[in-house]
């Protein structure tokens, strides 16, 4: 797969990426979930492309103390938790870390859940439904492996990845976990996922909440 880079923002990324995506149009008992915050526009194109449902996926790293760039863990919506155990085992007090890292980035993605859902629960009964996962962009794939695992651990029928442009390294390492791998890009120089996209402003919060509330009223229409 191929596409001409550099994209010019999420939305238009998003509005591609659907076109690898037809095959689940309208498709029963599937759900988009985009990864907060970057991938959220793009998974609201290919949910509104496909007329299929949308919500939101937080994940937060569980960084090592002093060097918070190395993930001991991770904890993820709907109480995944999933520990590295070649990086915690390497602590020398790995139970006091995880218990601190745990407990303050729970308190972010209960903070997160709350204002991007807005008193909406996560949609109910993934078990045994086919779940399309979005970010913006996979640079090491660490993030999406967590989402992957957390969907395993969730009961999904189907857990397909789809983003716009990935390293070749981290598709690779995602391919092995999840079902499919939809990546329409993937460039032989990769630095980070930003060098394609020629805006790739911060996506914030409220555009979060914003874009949420749409495809809420959006499948509200198509009930009616």
């Amino acid at each position: 797969m191929s596409a001409k880079l550099p994209y010019l923002d999420r939305r238009e990324a998003g509005r591609i990426l659907a076109k690898y995506l037809k095959e689940h149009f309208e498709k029963p008992k599937t759900i988009v979930l985009g990864l907060a915050r970057g991938g959220i526009p793009v998974a609201s194109e290919i949910a509104g492309a496909l007329k299929l449902p949308l919500d939101v996926f937080v994940v937060r790293k569980l960084g090592v103390p002093g060097h918070e760039e190395l993930a001991m863990g991770a904890i993820a919506s709907g109480g995944i938790q999933v520990i590295n155990p070649e990086v915690a085992s390497s602590l020398s007090d790995s139970n006091t870390a995880l218990r601190n890292a745990i407990k303050q980035e729970q308190v972010i993605l209960e903070q997160r859940e709350q204002l991007y859902r807005e008193g909406h629960p996560l949609i109910a009964g993934l078990r045994d439904r086919t779940i399309i996962l979005v970010d913006d962009g996979l640079a090491t794939g660490t993030t999406m492996s967590v989402a992957v695992q957390a969907m395993r651990r969730l009961g999904v029928e189907r857990c397909v990845v789809a983003v716009p442009v990935g390293s070749f390294e981290a598709c690779e390492k995602v391919g092995r976990e999840a079902d499919q791998v939809i990546c329409v890009a993937k460039p032989r120089f990769f630095y980070g996922v930003g060098q394609f996209y020629e805006d790739f402003s911060q996506t914030s919060d409220e555009e979060v909440r914003t874009l949420l509330g749409e495809a809420r009223h959006r499948e509200d229409t198509w009930r009616s």
